[in-house]
């Protein structure tokens, strides 16, 4: 009657805090910049190193420039931080893999794609949406800086077990719709808040037929609804992916691996704390016209009436467009676009850019767009020139960028100025998240692809082949 969620945290209960938290002990912690200095700091008031250093992974991401790799980062607050990071893995003798180093990049999508994140393993690190390395069939979920310093001490943490939800998506997803597009749609559902407290697992025959990157994104906005972190069971795509990997099993080990990842998977008869259901036929290419990530709607939808919400809700709703420059009963459609951004854990993967491509091919860029096309890693940015879809992009007037969160939030060089209209494929679209009085509107490769190409938003179904 177990649940895939409480077959792996079960494992790895060390011990019950009586009418309190779990111990659960952490396969692997990853580190960047922005939260672990403060648990390093404390490691060394207290005297103390790290429990399994060869279990923790430190990558500047977050506060990176997407320019210009090989000088010295020139804003003083990042290269702060930056340079704090490595002092702090060469001193405490952690692997690091610094700016320009072939595994750098943007710490949720080395993670997998290294094969450092694998079925069956709980993964913490000091960011939120570390829920993305779910996606591989494990527990993941961000935690603080004092939960930081606590997993590199004791390569454990404490945690309250969350409830559990699954969430079935069945059917088949029409043209032009993504991962993304799932996902958003699903928020837009269940609302920003509407999982709170629960771990989610993500199932039904859209999501075995998702590839590994689709399901990367999907778990990575597991976070946006409020959940502590969203799964999928490992199956042949998992294994496909895995196999050949850096850091996976080699050769018969990963053979034996496959043994123990078939048998992850939820019970027939398991019980959820929760489950909810959508149909693919439902869903459309979406796009977000508000200041989080359930504000969203189909592309071809106008925006919903505040008549038609809580009347609690009405005031914060119309403040919410009011920031955007919207109106409600409005179609987006036709509206002009200044910034375009492809990147971020999110969509900053080999399948996103091709995505991308697939839509500029052939095509010029629109002139009063800036486009910030921007890999999740240097393994994306080869994969991304052996394919030559850099030339595919270049001819339609883009230019790569070099891996780093980039654009997702404004802690580094790239910034929405104030006023300008974006549409990110990132994670979310708060006030100022891209930089002081940016707007953003959150969408999929393709949609960013259609609005890059037209200016303005546009449904990327009347530009597919």
């Amino acid at each position: 009657m177990n649940t895939l969620f409480d077959k792996i945290w079960d494992s790895h209960v060390v011990a019950i805090v009586k009418n309190g938290p779990v111990q659960l002990y952490v396969d692997r912690l990853y580190c960047h910049e922005v939260t672990s200095p403060q648990a390093f700091a404390g490691l060394r008031e207290r005297g103390l190193k790290p429990l399994r250093p060869e279990r923790v992974f430190c990558m500047p991401d977050h506060n990176t420039p997407t320019h210009d790799q090989d000088k010295p980062i020139e804003d003083p607050v990042s290269k702060a931080q930056v340079d704090t990071l490595e002092k702090n893995a060469a001193d405490f003798g952690l692997t690091y893999f610094g700016m320009m180093h072939p595994r750098n990049g943007i710490i949720h999508v080395v993670g997998p794609e290294r094969g450092l994140t694998l079925p069956g393993m709980t993964v913490v690190c000091g960011d939120s949406h570390t829920s993305t390395h779910g996606a591989m069939g494990a527990v993941a979920f961000g935690i603080g800086t004092s939960e930081v310093e606590m997993a590199l001490a004791s390569q454990c943490v404490l945690q309250q077990k969350p409830k559990t939800m699954r969430i079935a998506i069945e059917g088949m997803l029409g043209k032009g719709v993504t991962a993304k597009d799932v996902a958003l749609y699903v928020i837009s559902k269940m609302t920003t808040g509407g999982a709170t407290g629960y771990f989610i697992e993500y199932a039904g025959s859209v999501v075995r037929e998702l590839t590994m990157e689709g399901r990367l994104t999907l778990c990575n906005l597991s976070i946006e609804m409020g959940a502590r972190g969203g799964m999928v069971a490992p199956d042949g795509t998992t294994f496909a992916y895995l196999r050949g990997r850096e850091y996976a099993p080699p050769g018969e080990a990963f053979n034996r691996a496959v043994g123990y990842w078939k048998a992850l998977r939820s019970s027939d008869d398991a019980i959820f704390d929760r489950e909810v259901a959508f149909h693919a036929g439902d869903i459309e290419p979406m796009i977000t016209y508000g200041t989080n990530p359930g504000m969203a709607t189909g592309i071809t939808q106008t925006i919903p009436l505040s008549s038609s919400m809580s009347e609690g809700g009405r005031a914060s709703y119309r403040k919410s467009l009011e920031y955007m420059g919207f109106h409600e009963g409005e179609s987006l459609t036709g509206k002009p676009v200044d910034y375009v951004f492809l990147g971020s854990c999110t969509n900053g993967r080999i399948e996103d850019f091709r995505m991308f491509a697939s839509i500029v091919k052939g095509r010029k860029k629109a002139p009063g767009v800036t486009a910030w096309l921007v890999p999740g890693s240097w393994m994306v940015d080869a994969q991304i020139r052996e394919e030559g879809l850099d030339k595919i992009l270049g001819n339609a007037g883009f230019k790569l960028r070099q891996p780093g969160c980039s654009a997702c939030l404004a802690m580094n060089d790239d910034k929405i100025p104030a006023g300008r209209y974006a549409v990110s494929t990132s994670n979310r679209n708060f006030e100022g998240r891209q930089g002081p009085g940016s707007r953003t509107l959150l969408a999929s490769p393709l949609v960013a692809a259609a609005a890059a190409i037209t200016g303005k938003i546009t449904d990327p179904r009347e530009m597919m082949r």
